[in-house]
């Protein structure tokens, strides 16, 4: 499959009386040109200075068009003039548009469109000139996945591994994993801890004091008093009785001693 295209050579010479969208200085003009709009195919002119209303570029410019579209009328030349600001921002004046069919009935041609404002007014005119070359085809690639007549389709290639590849989804489970991991199930072992300097913590954990069990009926049972109480309470007892002898004319020491002896016991 081939489609053929024709080389088109545009010159625009200059335009006359164009409106001024310029309040006080004179007019800097260039020209824009377009296959029906798109900017992939934006080319431009030089600007002229001081031009005001009557710019002259003699400026070529080279398209590729398509024959087919330009016959059915599918293509169109577009020119844009626009006054150049540099601090206030360029703007649009007027627009010519051609057909490119026009191009293709004599090899070279002159013509002359009127300048189109944006309010749909004529101002002003466009002259160039212009010439077609001869054509050319350039071949065509079939899309992708599309059948020749009489042969079946071929199926795209994934990117899949082959069913009993070595290369299947999912890749083996290597025979040991690294660091030693314990086996699924089995809880990992104790890691080793670095020293740092301080003690180890209480094998009870976090820091609590352990109290004694509690008794039978949940009271903490009572403590037997230590022995120094039983020697103070002795003490204590003979000294009154001492006290009491002195005062009062008590009994002998023996007295006294044989009252401890009922007491606590002791032998003195």
């Amino acid at each position: 499959m081939e489609k053929e295209y024709r080389p088109l050579d545009i010159t625009l010479i200059s335009a006359k009386d164009l409106k001024d969208v310029n309040l006080f200085s004179k007019m800097d003009v260039y020209a824009v040109v377009t296959i029906n709009g798109d900017p992939q195919t934006r080319q431009q002119t030089p600007v002229d200075r001081n031009c005001g209303r009557n710019p002259n570029w003699q400026s070529t410019m080279i398209f590729t068009v398509e024959e087919a579209a330009a016959n059915q009328n599918r293509l169109n030349l577009v020119i844009r003039l626009v006054s150049y600001r540099r601090r206030l921002g360029d703007k649009h004046i007027g627009q010519v548009v051609v057909p490119v069919k026009e191009f293709l009935d004599c090899k070279e041609k002159d013509f002359v469109g009127e300048v189109r404002l944006r309010n749909g007014k004529l101002k002003g005119t466009l002259n160039l000139c212009s010439k077609i070359g001869q054509k050319f085809s350039v071949p065509v690639a079939a899309p992708p996945h599309v059948a020749e007549e009489g042969k079946p389709a071929e199926k795209p290639v994934m990117g899949y591994p082959a069913a009993g590849s070595s290369a299947g989804w999912p890749p083996p489970r290597p025979a040991a994993y690294p660091y030693n991991y314990p086996p699924q199930g089995a809880h990992p072992p104790p890691q080793p801890q670095e020293s740092s300097g301080y003690p180890a913590p209480h094998a009870q954990g976090y820091g609590y004091t352990c109290h004694p069990p509690y008794g039978e009926h949940g009271y903490m049972p009572a403590q037997q008093p230590a022995a120094g109480l039983g020697l103070r309470l002795v003490g204590g007892l003979f000294a009154r009785e001492v006290i009491d002898g002195v005062l009062f004319g008590g009994s002998d020491d023996a007295g006294v001693m044989g009252g401890l002896d009922g007491v606590v016991g002791f032998d003195f």
